[in-house]
């Protein structure tokens, strides 16, 4: 029997159609810049947990910024000392002691004008009490219509309800003004402490810092990483840092002493009593951004109230020291301060706004300085282009 050959069948190619298998993973919403939505989120948690934490620390990190300003201040004069052959530490100590000097030069030159102010005290507490009951006396027409009006609609209640009116009770006695003051004058003085305190703590670490020169700078810059464009990069924004603050101490220096001595000869043409002591208190206020000014022309006028006696008198001290901020303050100073920090003027007042809801009266005078820093930071990152187009003019 011959054996069957059975033919090898052709190969039929088959083509699989092999269907794309889906992504178990579920799609996650990027924002336009290419951010999650949970690295947003996340993003936001920490600038949160950020401002929480700055704020929970101001007792710490007021001190310690401040004294690191203090020092970018004062690194030229430092410098030029060490240019001249006198060691670093040697001529910070000499800068620390030349600043303290001067300040308490000028609190010894205008101690007469305190103690004339202080010993004027009762006088002008008694031309105030004069003034208050004068101007009771020109409304007192006003007012007994006003109880009148009272009178007639307590009797008309107690006519409707049928109950006669009864007398209101009494109200429990309030502590004497000489007890609030006295409880006002030592909370304020606590404070003054708690200050001077932070102050010296502030002035105790530019030492540190000013003596030990660019050390701290190298450093900083180590820290930044092993790549040489990193490290220049630091470098740069360090040396930014540098003149953005020493331009903005300075413009602060030169237009507040513009004011003090504007203030002094203002006040001296309208006959106000220690004009010089006044100059220096507006003069030192107006460190303050937008508060400083208003605080120092409400001062002086209730000061010339008190002491002069008169509401023409006060307003026109309040109006002239308004003046002087507005043509020194608002304009000179905002044209030093834009050309030296290139800073837009509305994302700066909103800046200074935030520090000074976070860290108080501290807030608003480090605000400027601390934005300035951000803002050298944020145009040299790439990661904060965002921040650096905001604060730009």
């Amino acid at each position: 029997m011959a054996p069957s050959l059975v033919a090898p069948s052709a190969a039929v190619p088959v083509v699989a159609a092999v269907a794309p298998v889906p992504d178990a993973t579920p799609d996650v919403a990027a924002s336009p810049d290419g951010y999650s939505a949970v690295e947003v989120a996340t993003i936001g948690i920490a600038i949160l947990t950020a401002i929480a934490a700055a704020r929970f620390a101001e007792p710490f990190l007021v001190p310690v910024v401040t004294g690191i300003l203090i020092s970018y201040t004062l690194r030229p004069l430092v410098s030029a000392l060490e240019h001249v052959r006198v060691p670093r530490i040697v001529g910070a100590a000499l800068v620390i002691a030349a600043l303290f000097s001067m300040l308490s030069m000028a609190a010894w030159g205008l101690r007469d004008d305190f103690n004339a102010a202080i010993a004027e005290l009762p006088n002008a507490a008694r031309k105030l009490r004069l003034v208050a009951a004068e101007s009771a006396r020109d409304s007192q027409s006003a007012m007994t219509h006003v109880k009148a009006a009272a009178a007639e609609l307590d009797r008309a209640a107690a006519e409707a309800t049928g109950k006669s009116g009864t007398a209101p009770p009494a109200s429990p006695a309030l502590s004497g003004v000489a007890a609030q003051v006295q409880g006002f004058l030592a909370t304020q003085s606590s404070k003054a402490l708690v200050i001077l305190s932070e102050i010296l703590v502030a002035f105790l670490l530019a030492f540190f810092l000013l003596a030990a020169g660019d050390k701290f700078r190298r450093k900083v810059a180590r820290l930044a990483g092993a790549s040489l464009a990193r490290r220049r990069i630091t470098v740069e924004v360090l040396d930014e840092i540098d003149t953005q603050v020493q331009s903005y101490m300075v413009t602060l220096l030169v237009s507040n002493v513009m004011i003090a001595f504007a203030a002094w000869g203002g006040l001296t043409l309208l006959g106000v009593s220690n004009p010089g002591m006044w100059g220096a208190i507006v003069g030192i206020l107006h460190i303050i951004p937008y508060a400083g000014p208003v605080i120092g022309a409400v001062a002086v006028g209730v000061g010339t109230l008190m002491d002069a006696g008169s509401l023409s008198a006060a307003f026109a001290a309040m109006g002239t020291i308004f003046a002087i901020a507005l043509v020194i303050g608002i304009g000179f100073t905002t044209w030093m301060q834009g050309r030296a920090c290139r800073m837009n003027a509305v994302a700066a007042f909103v800046g200074v706004l935030f520090f000074g809801w976070l860290w108080g009266g501290w807030g608003l005078l480090l605000g400027m300085p601390l934005l300035a820093v951000l803002k050298s930071i944020a145009d040299r990152v790439e990661d904060m282009q965002a921040v650096s187009e905001l604060l730009s003019p």
